[in-house]
């Protein structure tokens, strides 16, 4: 398509709110949500007003003479975008975003409002703080390796632990989910993974409807209903004596599941929760892959883009979310050495004597399941890699 100062433009539907530093554009047909300084915006609203593309470039280079000011770049950007409707009377075929679907509707916004607002936001808090206090006078309860293997065979132990996991992380996704309908938002819970852990997520995209300190009770929905969880565990665990074994080991689960995926939130080389805060507080909401991008200087084997530029502005920010970059390799590293490894030897030095057994021995089928339980996590994170690689091209 030749685009020319002379090309005639009609935008999609567009909804423009000012954000922290900037400008947040809603394509109203699709969903979709982009980030966009004033300039752009003075350009956009002009197009909208039927000035033609050479009045605006002229007008738009005396008033940000600082600026470079190339309207027909500009335009070939937002079709890009899939943001031009028309172009010289001719409709641009674009394909129909599937986002916007009503999910979770059926929850009430009263029962969102329920369990975030701002009281209960401030109890979540004190939680917290609960929590650490817990663990600094009780440091018996501090979770070890070892909270997982409850029974003598390693198998009905995993599988505990895999339904209590699996609980706990759904109890997490709907503390998004009801943070989201509180401001009567739709939620969209999918599957993606963290390194090598299978995931549930919640699409939190509708969150640039919001205010940026209302987007901050989104991100922060799940981690407020996993302290909370915390909480009661560490209670019930200095309420129950030491005869209630079974019942102590399920809360040490809860425990261990909660204080890894906290450590997990905390690992900033990944789009985690805090990380989404730490975007949104600062105003800067590509700042991984611009500082991803200034890493591969240091560290040539981290992942870089170079499809994001960094506003004006933005560089302290950079320099300062590349030490929580370093920091969370670390605290992974750290999981890996006193969590992950340690489970792993434990457990095949339990399982492997296993196959040597009978096959009606109960010690062989828990070598056989516990085997057979790695190869499926195996391939639904090869599924989960394959999906996101293939989402990334």
């Amino acid at each position: 398509m030749n685009l020319t100062l002379q090309t005639q433009l009609t935008l999609q539907p567009l909804y423009i709110r000012k954000d922290q530093k900037h400008y947040i554009v809603e394509d109203v047909s699709s969903g979709d949500f982009f980030e966009m300084p004033q300039v752009c915006i003075d350009a956009i609203e002009l197009i909208n007003q039927g000035v033609s593309l050479e009045q605006i470039e002229v007008q738009l280079k005396t008033q940000y003479p600082n600026e470079t000011i190339d309207m027909v770049d500009f335009v070939a950007q937002l079709l890009e975008l899939n943001l031009v409707k028309e172009v010289d009377g001719e409709t641009i075929e674009i394909q129909e975003n599937r986002y916007i679907e009503k999910g979770f509707t059926w929850i009430p916004t009263f029962v969102g409002r329920f369990f975030f607002n701002k009281f209960t936001n401030k109890i979540y808090a004190v939680l917290f703080t609960l929590n650490l206090l817990f663990f600094i006078l009780n440091p018996q309860l501090f979770p070890s390796y070892k909270d997982v293997f409850i029974f003598e065979t390693v198998m009905p132990s995993l599988l505990l632990y895999m339904g209590v996991s699996l609980v706990l992380v759904l109890i997490h996704e709907f503390g998004h989910i009801l943070a989201v309908r509180s401001y009567n938002l739709p939620a969209k819970l999918g599957v993606g993974h963290r390194l090598f852990l299978v995931v549930f997520e919640t699409d939190l995209t509708p969150a640039w409807k919001l205010s940026s300190k209302q987007r901050n009770i989104l991100y922060f929905g799940g981690m407020c209903f996993d302290q909370l969880l915390l909480f009661i565990a560490l209670s019930l665990q200095l309420f129950f004596d030491v005869g209630h074994g079974i019942v102590l080991g399920i809360l040490g689960l809860v425990v261990l599941d909660v204080f890894i995926r906290t450590i997990y939130q905390c690992c900033f080389y990944m789009k985690t929760d805090l990380y989404y805060f730490f975007e949104n507080f600062t105003g800067c909401y590509n700042v991984m892959e611009n500082g991803r991008e200034r890493l591969r200087k240091w560290l040539p084997f981290i992942k870089g883009s170079s499809t994001t530029e960094a506003f004006e502005g933005e560089d302290k920010v950079i320099k300062f979310y590349s030490i929580f970059y370093i920091t969370g390799i670390l605290l992974t590293c750290c999981l890996f050495i006193f969590y992950f490894i340690p489970q792993t030897i434990h457990a095949y030095i339990r399982v492997l004597p296993g196959f040597l057994e009978p096959i009606n021995d109960p010690v062989f089928w828990d070598a056989t399941v516990f085997t057979g339980q790695s190869l499926l996590i195996l391939g639904l994170l090869m599924y989960s890699w394959k999906k996101n690689r293939a989402e990334n091209y």
